[in-house]
């Protein structure tokens, strides 16, 4: 999750430790503080807090983010496969959100990562880009790199675009 505090007057939440800005559709900001969803979540919620993601960039074309290998380790020391598939769904989430716009939400319904290589230490980035952005639909593909920029995991998330 980012430093970021949503404001809910403007529908933008900004890092304290940068100077992103990511900018929620002020209803649904509305649609999810009356469930009880902090806006948060737009950044990973609890599981993005954890697993120590920062949102560096965001819009519906493009999304960057980081997290620490350190935490976020399987039991032979090697980034958990798992935290790369919740980065990438994280970043690809917030793309299609940002896409969706006004009056609608973004649900993942396919995920798919291929792991190239570990990483055992370090940030790794996540871009999200957009390659397919519709009325309905939305696929992003999702380049997770290590503090060298090589590879290490590539994925591909698809979220079902839905009205609030």
């Amino acid at each position: 999750m980012t430093d970021a505090a949503p404001d809910t007057a403007t529908g933008t939440a900004t890092g304290t430790d940068s100077a992103t800005v990511l900018k929620v559709p002020q209803d649904v900001l509305d649609h999810f503080a009356k469930l009880g969803v902090d806006p948060g979540t737009f950044s990973g919620g609890h599981l993005g807090e954890k697993l120590g993601i920062r949102i560096v960039e965001a819009s519906g074309d493009r999304v960057v983010g980081t997290m620490p290998v350190e935490g976020n380790q399987q039991p032979y020391g090697l980034l958990h496969g798992g935290a790369s598939a919740a980065l990438a769904e994280t970043l690809g989430s917030i793309g299609a959100m940002l896409h969706a716009g006004p009056g609608r939400y973004a649900v993942g319904v396919d995920l798919n990562a291929t792991h190239h290589r570990s990483a055992t230490s370090g940030l790794v980035t996540g871009v999200a880009t957009a390659v397919f952005r519709g009325r309905t639909a939305a696929t992003y593909e999702i380049a997770i790199t290590d503090d060298t920029g090589k590879r290490i995991t590539s994925c591909r998330l698809t979220c079902m675009l839905r009205d609030l």
